[in-house]
């Protein structure tokens, strides 16, 4: 007869020391903000794209009288693809974030204030809860939104002053609201279509600022405090 098997101890046999829940909090909170770090410079690298691309169209088409200005237009559609790609490196972003300031605002305060008591008692199965099953702490039209109003509208709002000044300097200089006026035909699209299509579009950019501002009901938004907070977004 063979000798009977040994049973194998478990890890759940052993219950977890105070030194080792620290010590194991302590490296996943590095770990996060190694991860959230990560995603951040990622999402500041498409900013940094945008700027290079933008700059490098404006750049083409000021050199040239030739070049039609509906040129400094499409430019916004290189943005908005920078703009989708931002936005979903964003929530990415979100993600990690608001497992650190989980972690911060419920272990590390009470650690440093030596009031030893977390201010949310749940806040561990909702990490645990998030770990399992991670779900984005932001909609993508907030992502879209928050980045607008921080980056983008910026970058769109030089473009539309590029495509006003190209109007008024070739194929001559002219600062005649007549002059450019007619200079805003595009082939056979009239002037009243490229300036209703322009005007539809920067409409719809504020809109979609306000929209991803009011969906929660204008509650703080950013990456420092905020969202941790709001906890429909870690909800399944």
């Amino acid at each position: 007869m063979p000798p009977p098997l040994k049973r194998t101890s478990r890890f759940e046999d052993f219950p977890l020391t105070r030194q080792e829940y620290i010590s194991v909090m302590v490296h996943f909170y590095r770990g996060e903000i190694h991860r959230s770090i990560s995603w951040r410079m990622r999402t500041d690298a498409t900013t940094n794209w945008t700027i290079l691309a933008s700059a490098g169209m404006l750049s083409f088409v000021f050199t040239n009288p030739t070049i039609p200005h509906i040129v400094v237009l499409l430019t916004n559609l290189i943005i908005m693809s920078f703009l989708n790609i931002e936005a979903r490196r964003y929530r990415y972003f979100e993600v990690y974030r608001a497992r650190v300031r989980m972690l911060e605002e419920n272990f590390l305060i009470p650690i440093i204030t030596r009031q030893l008591e977390s201010p949310m008692v749940s806040w561990r199965e909702m990490v645990a809860m998030d770990l399992d099953l991670p779900k984005y702490k932001t909609s993508y039209w907030e992502a879209i939104g928050f980045r607008l109003r921080r980056n983008y509208v910026f970058i769109f709002l030089i473009v539309l002053g590029a495509w006003v000044l190209k109007l008024a300097l070739h194929p001559v200089i002219s600062f005649d609201p007549s002059v450019i006026w007619q200079r805003m035909e595009t082939g056979v699209i009239p002037s009243w279509v490229v300036f209703l299509l322009g005007t539809l579009f920067y409409g719809i950019m504020f809109l979609l600022i306000w929209v991803g501002r009011r969906i929660h009901g204008g509650e703080p938004d950013d990456e420092i405090a905020g969202l941790e907070r709001n906890l429909e977004h870690w909800k399944l």
